[in-house]
């Protein structure tokens, strides 16, 4: 369609697909199904109208940027729907199965064992302050190709765009909480017996005094869903954003890799996800970098133009 790029038909792709897996399979539990599919509808519409109403009009510098960078601002909101839409077709969660994985290939529980051994203030505030710097990298990145290389950010746009869909699309079909489990009550639904370590650590209070602590606290108490954790999401996009920075940002590079690694780190440190979900994680960027760099190169074309 004129004006259309990749990214719009990748995004209202996803939204139509997940829109259209609620109206055809709502029947395994989801009360207010018609408006999930009603909502989705609105969203198609209204990336359309942005799209067009952008087009129609002298290109103000407001306009642009919401016309540019709309997906970024829908991703929360798509992240928070997979917590609703997860049981659609796995009638509780799959930690239990994770929870074997680590024992099996690490002969412990990393994510609780881990802060356990290095409960100092220090390591936790740099591990979470890592943690953090997520939400930094998928903004700044963004912002700063917006700014100055503006073709490059429809590229990074594109690949982020496809890891963060192939991610939330996991998340719906393989709901997994995470060791967070351990700490939350889940109405209606528990751990299957002989899944649940006998040993439950508490968060040192070393740990629960740090700033960045207390921040990822708020984060996860308000923004956060359940059985988003394998694949790690955050490993995933963290190394799409840092593929970008390689290539365009190469002063901050390695600053950049040393933030990723402590990220990977943090995850398990942190006691948000179990080790595997960042092996997962790693797999899957990997994989749809890769995949979105050959979507964008073979289909995405400037608006206004036909493709190739």
């Amino acid at each position: 369609m004129p004006h259309y790029r990749f990214i719009d038909y990748a995004t209202q792709g996803y939204v139509a697909l997940v829109g259209l897996l609620v109206l055809v399979c709502h029947q395994t539990g989801l009360p207010r199904w018609p408006v999930y599919v009603l909502v989705h509808g609105a969203v198609l519409l209204g990336i359309h109208g942005l799209i067009r109403f952008h087009a129609s009009k002298p290109a103000g510098a407001i306009l642009t940027f919401l016309r540019c960078y709309y997906p970024i601002l829908l991703f929360s909101f798509m992240y928070s729907e997979t917590g609703h839409l997860n049981q659609l077709f796995v009638r509780g969660y799959l930690d239990a199965t994770l929870l074997r994985w680590d024992q099996a290939l690490f002969g412990c529980q990393p994510s609780l064992e881990w802060m356990q051994h290095f409960p100092q203030t220090v390591v936790s505030e740099t591990l979470y302050g890592a943690y953090f710097s997520y939400y930094v990298m998928v903004a700044g990145v963004g912002l700063a190709l917006y700014f100055k290389q503006r073709p490059a950010f429809h590229h990074y746009l594109a690949v982020i765009s496809v890891v963060f869909y192939g991610c939330y699309l996991v998340y719906i079909f393989l709901p997994v909480v995470g060791p967070r489990i351990f700490y939350m009550d889940i109405p209606g639904w528990t751990l299957p017996a002989g899944a649940r370590p006998d040993w439950i650590p508490a968060f040192p209070d070393s740990v629960r005094s740090g700033f960045f602590y207390r921040v990822m606290e708020v984060i996860y108490d308000h923004f956060e869903t359940p059985g988003a954790a394998f694949p790690s999401s955050h490993v995933a996009v963290a190394l799409g954003t840092l593929y970008f920075s390689f290539q365009h940002f190469r002063r901050v590079r390695w600053l950049h890799l040393g933030a990723v690694v402590l990220l990977c780190l943090a995850t398990v440190y942190c006691r948000y996800h179990y080790l595997v979900d960042v092996f997962g994680g790693i797999i899957t960027g990997v994989a749809l970098i890769a995949l979105g760099n050959w979507l964008y190169a073979r289909f995405d074309t400037s608006p206004g133009q036909s493709s190739p």
